[in-house]
């Protein structure tokens, strides 16, 4: 089924890279607004979208709360794509892939309804495109991300974080692929 038409909104064009991160959590969504400055990134801002401010264990209030959210950032932002991890579970824990997809539906949506070019990726190949390497630690992805957004101090919490460090590996991955997005 396509999206109709009344539903896709329009973002004015920009001339800069700006993109949104999203650590994907049902009760807990990472995100960071990152914009492309020459060799290098800025943050714009960063932080955490909670369903459990909702005032519901409902599911359809939860997923509906962090559609209203996302859809406000990208709103006020006005980012031209979206980076998002991809979705990863243990097969001991299928109930936790299926709330995840969940999440990650409603982020994709609110992508597709403003036309943003979405990409996914794995955890490794984050902490790879951080440190070098795709076995390192929380801690290594920290201070990476700390020293290359000159930050004063380690981003926290672990959701901000990674979102932080998604969209760092986008901006990355798109200055070596695509310089013509730039």
């Amino acid at each position: 089924m396509a999206i109709a038409s009344s539903n896709i909104r329009e973002l004015q064009p920009q001339t800069f890279t700006r993109v949104l991160g999203i650590d994907p959590g049902l009760q807990v969504t990472g995100y960071s607004v990152l914009e492309k400055i020459g060799q290098g990134a800025k943050l714009l801002e960063a932080g955490i979208i909670s369903t459990k401010d909702s005032g519901s264990k409902l599911l359809h209030v939860r997923i509906a709360s962090l559609y209203e959210s996302l859809m406000e950032i990208i709103e006020q932002f006005k980012p031209q794509s979206m980076a998002v991890e991809q979705l990863f579970s243990h097969y001991k824990h299928p109930r936790t892939a299926i709330l995840m997809a969940h999440a990650r539906g409603v982020i994709l949506l609110a992508a597709a309804q403003y036309k943003l070019s979405v990409t996914s990726y794995n955890p490794t190949r984050v902490k790879k495109s951080l440190t070098g390497s795709g076995r390192a630690g929380k801690l290594q992805v920290q201070w990476a991300i700390q020293r290359e957004l000159g930050l004063v101090d380690l981003p926290e919490p672990s959701d901000v974080a990674d979102a932080m460090a998604i969209g760092l590996t986008h901006i990355h991955a798109i200055s070596i692929e695509k310089p013509e997005l730039l």
